[in-house]
């Protein structure tokens, strides 16, 4: 099907303005009323105008947060970076596709680790060694908060860990880690291939990336690498669901969180999506997160990544759990049937809404899950050998 063209900006505003006013990806904390003078100064989409329109909010907090650092009130510094954070985000949404938008993704990340010197648990910018392709980067970037112990001291036993990603438009700094270190749970946060830091575009076999990962975690003695679980959301659900059939040895559990599988990738749907819920250009921002641009790049390349067609849902695979909202005008939820037609057995709850189901509930009930799969007597449960038969 053709390209059903470009959003109007009257539409963006309106899906924006509701974002803003709901604190919904990518308006975190902005101000609806100052998301409102942004957008009232553009008169078009073009990607540095919007850059530059949302930045221009993002030096007052900054400036406000370096005062209240001066008089020793760390709340409220945090509290000012993670506006300036926010503004720079939204400037740079859905993706740093533009200089404009680039310029703005390096001070949304500057912020943010400005903001997470206040963080407790702290967080540890890391890198992971990327033994890659010629061209690709050296290095996986994550974020590592380790939890409290019971009298919120470190705890001494390794701990479980959970690795979370976005999608196309939510990177590391967006994931949401307190309620999995608040059960015990390490999180390692990144980004996922094509967007952010990762070292590769998304691509048949870029699953490849998460090799490295892994073998890193097991050099932590914080970490315990036989209870690893990833969390993969929104278009990082894809790469979750394809890591438990691929490297279902190392995982004890995965969550594939409003991910796409197979018929998302078909043009018609493609068509489709690109007047739902989105509020941006959706194959746009999907084909650039796979070495793409344009909408018929994506079009085209697309049906690569069908996970059935490539003979990967009908191999044996880690624990799975799947989520989404039934009306996901994003990625059809036909493809959460899919995965629960094929392979091992998997668990799963759907949601009333749309992409990503849109509940409150949703990330406590990821969690108590994670947390049940990461348990010890889950994994004694599934390293122990079977009995042996007592014959006569």
């Amino acid at each position: 099907m053709a390209d059903p063209g470009p959003r109007r900006l009257a539409e963006v505003r309106e899906g924006m303005l509701e974002r803003a006013r709901f604190h919904r990806n990518p308006c975190l904390y902005v101000r609806e009323d100052e998301v409102a003078g942004a957008l009232d100064r553009l008169d078009s989409l073009d990607r540095d105008a919007w850059a530059e329109a949302f930045s221009a909010f993002a030096p007052k907090y900054e400036m406000r947060a370096r005062e209240a650092e001066a008089r020793g009130d760390p709340r409220a510094a945090r509290e000012n970076y993670l506006l300036a954070y926010d503004y720079y985000h939204v400037a740079r949404y859905p993706a740093p596709n533009s200089p404009g938008k680039l310029q703005a993704y390096r001070k949304c990340q500057e912020n943010f680790l400005r903001a997470a010197r206040y963080f407790d648990p702290p967080l540890e910018r890391v890198e992971m060694p990327f033994a890659g392709r010629p061209g690709e980067g050296s290095a996986n970037v994550g974020y590592l908060r380790l939890p409290r112990g019971p009298r919120g001291a470190p705890t001494d036993a390794p701990a479980p860990v959970v690795v979370i990603w976005g999608g196309i438009d939510g990177f590391k700094e967006e994931r949401r880690a307190e309620t999995y270190l608040a059960l015990g749970l390490a999180t390692l946060l990144i980004d996922m291939p094509g967007v952010g830091d990762a070292p590769l575009v998304g691509s048949e076999d870029a699953e490849r990336m998460w090799d490295s990962i892994f073998d890193w975690i097991a050099t932590r003695p914080e970490l315990d690498d036989e209870r690893v679980a990833v969390l993969g959301q929104s278009t990082g659900g894809y790469w979750a669901a394809k890591l438990a059939h691929t490297h279902r040895e190392r995982l004890r559990a995965a969550v594939d969180h409003g991910g796409c599988t197979h018929y998302a990738f078909a043009p018609d749907w493609i068509a489709k999506a690109q007047l739902g819920e989105y509020p941006f250009e959706l194959a746009e921002t999907l084909a650039s997160a796979f070495g793409r641009a344009t909408y018929d790049e994506w079009v085209e390349y697309a049906p690569r990544l069908s996970l059935l067609d490539q003979g990967i849902l009908d191999r044996p695979c880690a624990p799975l759990l799947l989520v989404n909202g039934v009306r996901d005008s994003i990625f059809p939820i036909a493809d959460m049937y899919l995965l629960l037609e094929h392979g091992s057995p998997k668990a799963a709850r759907f949601y009333p809404g749309g992409h990503m189901g849109g509940s409150p509930d949703i990330e406590p009930t990821i969690a108590r899950w994670l947390q049940q799969a990461l348990s010890d007597s889950a994994g004694c449960r599934m390293r122990q050998p079977p009995r042996p038969v007592r014959r006569g």
